[in-house]
């Protein structure tokens, strides 16, 4: 059973003005085609969001300063947050038939996102417990999700990928991913993949991708080398990636273009919450890609998107708005540089 919520959206035009005098900004000039400008398709979650002073040691007891219950999923997150800075977007998933998919729903209505939520019958939507070390704005997610909540291939649409301009995957569903990446290649649209584990048939989605941008840990689940320097070149050489990326917390993002090496540190910020930081981070990074910025300028806006979603609590804890995320680009500090620059030659 399929239920489509089709709202009214905006596009990029005229968002980015006067941001950088590199930057080009698509649609300026060129007509808008019909579609979307980014379409998601990958996991949400509803998360029970528990904050707490310190976390606990085992076999105690503490108490918990707060708790909500709040939308998130990587997929779904960074959708929210593209349309939310004006692009028009497209969000695939699924959900159960519980208060939880209804919420997914009135979300994306209430963002102005295209959603298709898919809804399994008999089925809970997937959903976490996140515990949050207040004392660091550390988080540690526990979640659970059933098998009737996983996106199949069968669930998905051509036309729902074909008419974007971008696509943006998570490994969690991942034949229904690397179908969506196969379609996206075929229609000429770059595909980028936010990955953390290593999923069954996760080459078959690789082969697809464009850019990777995974978590720390991801490029030596795969590789077995723990040397992002070794791991990111080996994985972008033996699936032909534009480039491969991995974030790394407060060290920020290194990338590799098949070249050379480009990083930049993330940016200090009085962090309430890890929760969602990378969501936002590969957000920002469709973002600045459809701008036609510069990868410097794509690394530090999307770092800066990222550290200001640390400042608010949840998954969408703070969705700077693009003044904001400009202003820390230019004026904010970035802890200390984890790779020096004489070691970026290719």
């Amino acid at each position: 059973m399929r239920r489509n919520g089709a709202v009214e959206t905006t596009s990029l035009r005229g968002a980015l003005a006067n941001f950088h005098e590199s930057a080009t900004v698509l649609g300026m000039t060129a007509k808008i085609p019909p579609g979307v400008d980014v379409v998601g398709v990958g996991v949400n979650a509803v998360d029970t969001l528990i904050q707490l002073p310190r976390f606990p040691a085992s076999d105690s007891k503490l108490e918990f300063s707060d708790s909500a219950v709040l939308p998130g999923g990587q997929v779904a997150s960074a959708t929210i947050a593209c349309q939310k800075w004006g692009l028009r977007t497209r969000y695939v998933g699924k959900v159960g038939d519980d208060e939880y998919g209804e919420l997914h729903r009135k979300e994306f209505s209430k963002a102005g996102v295209e959603s298709h939520l898919i809804r399994a019958a008999g089925c809970a939507s997937q959903s976490s417990f996140i515990l949050v070390d207040q004392s660091t704005g550390e988080r540690t997610v526990l979640w659970k999700r059933g098998l009737g909540v996983a996106l199949r291939p069968e669930d998905l649409k051509r036309e729902w990928v074909s008419d974007a301009r971008a696509l943006l995957v998570d490994g969690h569903d991942t034949e229904a991913a690397a179908q969506a990446a196969r379609w996206a290649r075929e229609s000429g649209i770059p595909v980028t993949a936010d990955l953390d584990n290593l999923y069954l048939g996760i080459e078959a989605l690789l082969e697809n991708v464009d850019f990777m941008v995974s978590s720390k840990e991801f490029p030596e689940r795969l590789t077995g080398e723990k040397d992002l320097m070794k791991s990111l070149p080996m994985i972008q050489r033996k699936f032909k990636n534009r480039f491969t990326a991995a974030t790394i917390g407060r060290d920020g993002v290194l990338e590799w273009d098949g070249s050379m090496f480009k990083y930049f540190p993330a940016f200090r910020v009085n962090a309430v919450d890890t929760t969602g930081a990378g969501d936002i981070f590969h957000a920002a990074f469709v973002y600045a890609q459809l701008a036609g910025w510069k990868v410097e300028e794509q690394l530090s806006f999307s770092c800066a998107a990222a550290a200001l979603n640390c400042t608010g609590s949840g998954a969408r804890g703070h969705i700077g708005p693009l003044e904001e995320i400009k202003q820390l680009m230019r004026e904010g500090a970035t802890h200390p540089e984890a790779y020096p620059a004489r070691q970026f030659s290719a």
